[in-house]
C-alpha cells in the first residue's frame, strides 16, 4: 500500500519539478559585452520597448534605462509577550512590532554614442 502511495506522489511531483526547471531555464540573460559597438538604440527599442528613462546629451549621446526587475516590499511582524512566563500564559500578548523592507528596482542602463551604437552598459538600482 505504501509503495502505491509513493509511486503516486512521484508521478505528481515529477511534472511540477520539470515545469519549474523549464520556467527557470526559459529566463534569458543578455550578454551585453558582445553587443558593444554593434547594437543600436533602435534595436533596443524593438527588443525591450520604449525606455523608462531617456536622456539625449548635447554631443548626441543617448542614455536610456529599462526596468528589468521591479522591487518588492515585504514586512515581518513580531509579537512581544507579556512578562509573566513562557509561553505567556498569564496575560494578554504584548505589542506587535512590524518591520517593513523595500528592495530597489533594477534597471539596465545603455549608453549609445552619437553614431547610434552601444558604447556602454551597466545595471543600476533605484
Amino acid at each position: 500500500m505504501n509503495a502505491l502511495r509513493g509511486g503516486f506522489r512521484l508521478r505528481l511531483i515529477s511534472p511540477v519539478v520539470c515545469a519549474a526547471l523549464l520556467i527557470g531555464c526559459a529566463t534569458e540573460k543578455v550578454d551585453w559585452a558582445p553587443r558593444v559597438g554593434h547594437y543600436t538604440y533602435d534595436q533596443a527599442v524593438l527588443e525591450f520597448g520604449p525606455p523608462d528613462k531617456y536622456a539625449k546629451l548635447t554631443d548626441g549621446t543617448i542614455v536610456a534605462e529599462w526596468l528589468t526587475v521591479r522591487g518588492a516590499a515585504y514586512s515581518q511582524a513580531t509579537t512581544l509577550g507579556s512578562g509573566y512566563g513562557y509561553p505567556y500564559w498569564y496575560g494578554p500578548p504584548g505589542p506587535t512590532l512590524i518591520d517593513t523592507y523595500q528592495s530597489p528596482n533594477r534597471y539596465i542602463r545603455l549608453t549609445f554614442g552619437p553614431d547610434g551604437l552601444l558604447q556602454a552598459w551597466k545595471t543600476v538600482y533605484h
